[in-house]
């Protein structure tokens, strides 16, 4: 299949993670817009923590309590040198930081599971119930069994157990573009366009930074992909990657609940960037399998 933009033969790597998948609800738009961008504000599966992002907004017609909502994910890393178990018990307590500074805190919210074929499920009482310091209860409402937290602002609802399960996280596209008028549009329409894909969702939206595995300030964590920074490409000379002409290269990041369903987002995410006047190439970050198990090659996307 031709383009008008070039779609660079590599592949972008992505790795296993868990996820949860949980609907939150508010009495206003307002509350409920902060309670889901400030959960989910934060990429931070680099640094050990739990990342997130919105998948989809939610009318009254389509929450368990008819009030508006959102889909919510959030999503940690696997540490391979500890059993499940570990990276479980650890994905719970960074989960219930997000949800008791977050969400909890939001006047009328509430957080119900909304992963019906999950692998797992995690008792909320410990973490989250327990911030009513013993005066919380569990009681059925909406069909579900639910903690209520008593508040000064009664009170906030949490489904008693949410479930978890293994999905993909951190594949990835480049749009390489001349200007920034360019990857401005290519922000909005390709966004628009993944979260068309039920399932997925984008932890940066759209990144300035795409790193690398090697660093040479370990406390630092991952830093800057030198090779590919407009900015140090006349100092690099021959080391730099940048191609003549582009002087940003965004990264678009996806997780997503299936490797299929993060191709897909991938695919649409790529075709909406493709006739964009100043978008000259599309590639990926690959790091010649240091990061993750899964590979995916964009021209494969569209066989």
């Amino acid at each position: 299949m031709a383009f008008k933009v070039e779609i660079e033969d590599t592949y972008a790597e992505a790795f296993a993670g868990i996820f949860c998948r949980v609907i939150i609800t508010a009495d206003d738009e307002a509350t409920l817009r902060s309670a889901a961008e400030d959960s989910t504000a934060t990429p931070s599966v680099v640094i050990g923590r739990v990342e997130g992002g919105v998948e989809k907004w939610l009318d009254e017609n389509s929450t368990p309590d008819k009030r508006e909502g959102a889909v919510l994910q959030f999503w940690t890393g696997l540490d391979e040198k500890k059993p499940f178990s570990a990276s479980l018990k650890k994905f719970e307590a960074e989960l219930s930081f997000r949800i008791r500074q977050d969400i909890l805190v939001k006047p009328f919210t509430a957080v119900f599971n909304a992963l019906a074929d999950a692998e797992g499920k995690m008792d909320m009482m410990e973490r989250i119930g327990h911030c009513g310091d013993g005066y919380e209860w569990v009681e059925k409402r909406f069909s579900r069994s639910v903690v209520v937290v008593p508040l000064m602002v009664p009170d906030f609802i949490i489904e008693r157990r949410l479930g978890y399960a293994h999905g993909v996280m951190g594949a990835n596209f480049w749009v390489m573009c001349k200007t920034k008028e360019a990857l401005r549009e290519a922000e909005e329409k390709a966004l628009h366009a993944i979260h068309r894909v039920t399932g997925v969702v984008t932890p940066f939206d759209m990144c300035s930074a795409g790193s690398k595995p090697e660093t040479h300030f370990p406390l630092v964590g991952p830093t800057t992909n030198e090779s590919f920074c407009p900015s140090l490409k006349h100092r690099l000379g021959k080391a730099s990657k940048v191609p003549e002409g582009v002087r940003y290269i965004p990264e678009i990041v996806i997780n997503g609940t299936s490797l299929d369903t993060v191709r897909e987002a991938m695919k649409r995410g790529i075709e909406a960037t493709l006739d964009i006047d100043g978008v000259t190439r599309i590639s990926a970050g690959n790091y010649g399998g240091k990061l993750g198990e899964f590979k995916i090659n964009l021209r494969e996307l569209f066989l």
